[in-house]
């Protein structure tokens, strides 16, 4: 069987259910295993080592979910998982494509999620840290739940004008809905896979010590702050290509832990942080996409720039379809159609509010106005 499966097992030593309520993914990795509480698939996992004397394993190291080391490598994270999803739509964005090209980024972001998800425990006997790196920062902000929404919103609308009839406009938004859950889940155990097949071969790393551990912070922050003389530094053409996205990546995977890190526990059989980030980071996608097709009165190119940024740096990393995908396999039953449903049903419901009566006033285009010339 397949890792990513949700157990609801009782501890021993006669604890009640009660206190057992949390669901748990079980991720075994051959003969040891590690289990994830939904609540806490983002966050860093213990550390822990071997003794010498009875080779049981003990608990050396615990990093709080908001310890400085684990928020500041989300800066380096973010920054690597915007540019691999710029890069892989500008890659894939062609004539005669067959594939949509948010289709591979979704894919990747989600192959190694699983991947990082199989190897928690042993990530966490290296450096906590990473993992949430890994997971939160780079697939979460590689994969994203915004445009997806607004990729499948714009073919209900048809907006590229194709000479096609209504049902194949729903088609084309069906297809764009179905096709992408069934690659990220997929993905995610493919990765999961993956990284039970090399595990094996992975050599064991010695814990980095307290030196190096300030020092990779340090070049965190360093990097993360090296965005805005890049934005003004570079030529302007890369603004809306990718420094102003940098800019803002940071802070949209930010938010997302932190409502991760409170909300995800609330709730046992409904991840409501990942629902409000998302929820939040469409909704805050169509109102820029409304400003950016304002017809009557074009902005200007740098303000088009930084609305982009905003596009593709905040809401991108806000929200995200990895952490969506493990979540998706951790439930159980009827959970997950719910889940699904409310998830996309949102999104959809937010673009259409959102973008619905500018359409219909004509004040608004179905393509971006934006000049960035």
């Amino acid at each position: 069987m397949f890792p990513l499966r949700t157990l609801g097992k009782k501890h021993e030593g006669g604890l009640s259910s009660r206190r057992n309520s949390h669901r748990e993914i079980h991720t075994s990795v051959h003969d040891v295993g590690s289990e994830v509480s939904i609540a806490s698939v983002d966050q860093p996992p213990p550390s822990r080592q071997s003794s010498h004397h009875d080779h049981e394993l003990h608990r050396t190291r615990t990093y709080h979910p908001f310890a400085p080391h684990v928020l500041i490598l989300l800066m380096p994270a973010s920054i690597f998982g915007v540019l691999a999803r710029l890069g892989l739509v500008a890659l894939t964005t062609y004539n005669g494509q067959s594939i949509f090209p948010l289709a591979y980024v979704q894919g990747l972001g989600c192959f190694v999620m699983g991947f990082g998800l199989e190897l928690k425990e042993p990530l966490g006997n290296f450096y906590p840290p990473l993992y949430t790196a890994i997971t939160t920062g780079f697939c979460g902000s590689l994969t994203t739940f915004s445009s997806w929404q607004l990729d499948v919103f714009n073919s209900w609308l048809n907006s590229e004008h194709a000479e096609h009839a209504g049902l194949r406009t729903f088609l084309d938004g069906l297809g764009k809905t179905v096709f992408t859950l069934t690659i990220s889940l997929s993905s995610v155990l493919f990765g999961s896979y993956m990284a039970r097949v090399i595990y094996p071969f992975l050599p064991t790393l010695q814990p980095p010590s307290r030196t190096v551990r300030y020092i990779i912070s340090i070049l965190s922050v360093l990097m993360y702050a090296a965005t805005l003389p890049a934005y003004f530094l570079l030529p302007t053409s890369y603004r809306h290509q990718a420094t102003a996205a940098l800019l803002f990546a940071f802070p949209g995977t930010l938010i997302r832990y932190i409502l991760s890190t409170l909300l995800n526990p609330l709730l046992t059989t409904f991840p409501l942080g990942t629902f409000a980030a998302n929820s939040t980071g469409s909704g805050l996608l169509a109102a820029f996409h409304v400003i950016q097709s304002i017809a009557s009165k074009p902005i200007s190119p740098n303000e088009c720039s930084l609305l982009q940024g905003l596009d593709d740096g905040f809401c991108g990393c806000l929200t995200t379809v990895s952490t969506f995908a493990v979540e998706i396999r951790g439930l159980q039953g009827w959970e997950r159609p719910r889940y699904v449903l409310m998830s996309w049903g949102a999104g959809q419901l937010l673009f259409l509010i959102i973008m619905g009566p500018s359409l219909l006033s004509g004040s608004v285009r179905k393509q971006l106005m934006c000049s960035f010339t």
